[in-house]
């Protein structure tokens, strides 16, 4: 995601800021607006109020009122801000979390703002999209929860537009385990909810979308046993094939469904890494592999839109070089991928089916109501 300047100072700040290290102002995240604001208190206009601040200091009197998100106040848990028109008391990604861990718990807690932490940056990207949420529907819910002494397992996944996460993969010891035991090279927060939100956008942009049978060309008829075929998929773990001809992970080829949520969380994590990449006032450069050219990365939000074949040549370079950055300090690769022509085709799908249902999306995102 793009890095964000302190409006009232200039100096650089982050999507996760809550206060700006160079002038010491409070930030916030706008979700209105979809940006960071420096915020100065408003006792006049009425308890716990903020307004945005300008250069030099100077206060926007006529701007829009603010108040801070219940979780920030109550748990140091959030950095987004509600309009002052918008009763609720959580802002709009955290009052789509219905159940979460015991939270007396103070591991349980660290886990949780970390997923919250990881949520908003799914929702930034969702909104940017035009995607979060879909107008006249709602968006998704979560449901955090933890695995309780002889109880069940919890497992991460999506049924009928809720996703729910184990507070565990919070834990980079257990994810590691995790990561390991299942045979897979890369296992995210970020990741996980970008997948488990390509369930949900499944049924938004496919089924709903009258699409299936598009879908099917390119994806695979997902009629077949879910079950069964993520049962198959696990006993021949060692023994997949020629996967990577056709997908975009072992684990998309385990079922068509798999298939678009992984292809969808690899479509996110483009999008998001190009537009971090083109944010920086340096000029990130990148060769062009057709030619002897370097192109400043472009923002996938820019206008006019850049088309998928372009992004597609700068994110190829732009993920080697992240992976080289990498290794110079020591570490696995950031992105342990390598994309085939064949799952460029589904990305591909993927690309011209977000950008036809929102081919310029608005800055604004829903109010309450459709929460």
């Amino acid at each position: 995601m793009r890095v964000f300047n302190c409006d009232h100072c200039g100096h650089l700040v982050f999507f996760d800021s809550v206060r700006c290290l160079h002038c010491g102002s409070t930030l916030a995240f706008l979700p209105d607006e979809l940006t960071m604001a420096a915020l100065a208190p408003a006792p006049q206009d009425g308890a716990g109020l903020w307004r945005r601040m300008g250069e030099r200091g100077g206060t926007h009197y006529g701007g829009r009122l603010y108040r801070m998100c219940h979780n920030h106040t109550a748990h140091e848990a959030c950095n987004f801000a509600i309009p002052a028109n918008d009763y609720a008391d959580l802002c709009v990604s955290c009052r789509q979390t219905r159940v979460l861990p015991d939270l007396s718990d103070a591991a349980n807690l660290r886990r949780w703002k970390q997923i919250e932490a990881a949520k908003r940056q799914l929702f930034y990207t969702l909104a940017r999209l035009g995607l979060e949420p879909l107008p006249g529907k709602f968006g998704p819910v979560f449901e955090f929860l933890a695995d309780l002494p002889g109880g069940p397992t919890i497992l991460t996944g999506h049924l009928g537009g809720t996703i729910t996460l184990n507070v565990a993969e919070a834990d980079d010891d257990e994810r590691a385990r995790r990561r390991i035991a299942l045979g897979e090279p890369y296992r995210t927060l970020i990741g996980h909810l970008r997948h488990e939100s390509g369930h949900f956008y499944w049924d938004q942009l496919v089924r709903d979308g009258g699409r299936i049978e598009a879908f099917r060309q390119v994806f695979g008829d997902e009629r077949q046993d879910y079950a069964a075929a993520l049962d198959a998929h696990y006993a021949r773990r060692n023994d997949l094939g020629d996967w990577a001809a056709r997908h975009v992970s072992a684990y998309a080829a385990a079922h068509p469904w798999e298939d678009w949520a992984e292809t969808w969380a690899h479509y996110l994590h483009m999008i998001d890494l190009l537009e971090t990449a083109a944010s920086y006032e340096t000029g990130v450069t990148v060769p062009d592999p057709h030619a002897a050219l370097r192109h400043h990365v472009t923002d996938p939000f820019a206008e006019p839109r850049p088309a998928f074949q372009d992004m597609v040549r700068q994110w190829v370079p732009l993920t080697l070089m992240l992976n080289s950055l990498n290794r110079s300090l020591g570490q696995h690769d950031a992105y342990p991928f390598a994309l085939s022509s064949g799952a460029m085709v589904k990305l591909r799908f993927v690309h011209d089916l977000v950008q036809a249902q929102s081919p310029r999306a608005s800055p604004q995102v829903a109010s309450s109501e459709m929460l």
